[in-house]
Order: C-alpha cells, then structure tokens, then sequence
C-alpha cells in the first residue's frame, strides 16, 4: 500500500495507529483549513489524520514524546501538559476555540465545561470512549473510567450544540482484537453547516 492509498484509508504511514471509525467518519465535516485539537492525544493518530486532511493540528498530552517528530512543523502546536494536575483545569491554549475538538479513550469529567468551550461556533466535537460494561472485556474496567448511560449528552459538554450523531453499546471484534463498549458523540455548533444550511443526509457513510 503506498503512503497516498494509507493516507485515503486512515491508517497511518507512520505507525501511529488508524483514526478510529468515528473520528474517520465525521472528520471530513471539519470546516476546511480549520484548526483541530486532539486532547489527550498519546501518539496523535487523530491529530495526524486531522493534518492529512489540511488542517492544523494542536496535540496536548502529559508525556507529548510521541509527537516528536512533528516538532517543528509549522502547522502543528505541541503542549506537554497535565490536564488533571493539582491546582485546577487551566489549558494552556487559554480561550482559543477551534474548528475540531477531538477526545478519544480518555475521561476527566472535570474537562467537560472546557471542551464545549474549546467549540467554535462553527466547530465541531468528537468523542469516543469506554462506557459501562467495558469491564467484561478488561481494561479501562475502573467505573471513575468509564461513561454512565448517556453521559456524553451531559450539558455541561453539548450544551448549545447540534448533536449529529450519538451512539452507544459495543463494538464487536475485529482484526484480532477484543470487543469494546464505548459511547461516541458528534456535535457541531449553530454556525456548522450541518446544523444550519447543509444538513449532513441520514445514511452517508
């Protein structure tokens, strides 16, 4: 497979992993050029398939080494940054809002009333991460780790946002892996055009 066909599918060229099926699906819906921020981003999968598309990238993370070789690049902001340290939620991108907000395989609840802020009006959130009933199949099995029923509906995370597209259960085996139970939300603010002028059509891929 060459770089362009990885690229096109969502797999990293780099081995940094494959966007997750959610991210992939509704990443497209980012307002071109827009900036996207992946939170918690580990290795930065999703920030690497953000900059694939052309839009500039900030990737926060407490240990940021995975991003490495990104340093430099001029459309990419890297922070190394604890998002649950002592001493309250101050992130260090201050009151910028963004085009994409991204959170995957990660829950600080606390976090919730910044990400909604991080939305611009015509911004867009992904989330996806472990829910109730994870704990059959291992890891994250902590209940402080895992979404009640719904709980990515919370307000203090959407409010005022257009919601997309909301899921909720498991998501079977594949290539090897185990199956997951997650929740997973797309939402989009007043301005997005799938909330004003342009609908996203039911169904699409």
């Amino acid at each position: 497979m060459t770089e362009t066909e990885t690229v096109a599918t969502g797999i990293n060229p780099h081995g940094h992993g494959r966007a997750s099926d959610w991210i992939e699906r509704f990443l497209p819906g980012v307002v071109p050029g827009g900036a996207v921020i992946d939170v918690a981003c580990g290795a930065g999968r999703h920030l690497r398939r953000a900059l694939s598309l052309g839009h500039p990238g900030v990737g926060i993370d407490r240990d940021p080494s995975g991003l490495s070789d990104l340093a430099g690049r001029a459309d990419v902001e890297i922070f190394g940054h604890d998002l649950e340290r002592e001493g309250g939620l101050v992130l260090p991108t201050g009151d910028r809002r963004f085009a994409g907000v991204i959170v995957t395989n990660y829950l600080f609840r606390p976090l919730f009333p910044l990400l909604r802020a991080m939305v611009a009006a015509d911004g867009m959130l992904l989330y996806q991460t472990f829910s109730e009933g994870q704990e059959r199949h291992g890891k994250p099995s902590n209940p402080a780790f895992l979404l009640k029923s719904n709980e990515l509906l919370s307000p203090t995370l959407i409010d005022g946002l257009v919601v997309v597209a909301f899921e909720q259960g498991e998501v079977p085996s594949r290539h090897g892996t185990t199956p997951k139970v997650v929740q997973r939300i797309c939402a989009v603010g007043p301005a997005h055009p799938w909330a004003a002028v342009d609908p996203r059509p039911l169904g699409a891929p």
